[in-house]
């Protein structure tokens, strides 16, 4: 039977949600404050779900301080006390939204992840705003 651990870790960053392609009046309509031009930051909190097999030899479903190590050094060390906008190359041309920081971890983790594994991530922007991926 697969059984599901979780990671749970936090990091600081600020972004801009901006899109070039549209204008002024268009991205202060779809982003209203999150738009300002002077960025503005959040304390995400950051969810990992790893699932699969129970291993009879270890007990375990992976190791959870591999697992932390992983989080902290591909994901914590990468986007704190960043902007993400102009400090990371996986957003100088994806709008870092919720949805898509929630995307871009999940495919950074996947690649270091064994693929026997099914990986979740929970992304909280704030305490009432989250995103799951995948879905």
């Amino acid at each position: 039977m697969k059984t599901a651990v979780y990671r749970k870790t936090h990091f600081n960053s600020a972004h801009r949600l901006h899109n070039p392609q549209l204008s002024a009046e268009e991205n202060e309509r779809i982003f209203g404050k999150c738009n300002r031009p002077n960025y503005h930051g959040h304390n995400y909190e950051l969810i990992v779900k790893v699932t699969g097999e129970i291993d009879p030899i270890s007990g375990y479903v992976i190791d959870m301080k591999v697992l932390a190590d992983l989080i902290k050094e591909h994901v914590e060390e990468k986007f704190d006390h960043r902007n993400l906008n102009l400090d990371t190359e996986e957003f100088k041309n994806l709008n870092p939204t919720a949805e898509n920081i929630a995307r871009v971890i999940y495919d950074i983790l996947r690649s270091k992840i064994d693929i026997k594994f099914d990986l979740g991530i929970r992304l909280y922007e704030t305490e009432r705003n989250f995103v799951d991926f995948p879905a």
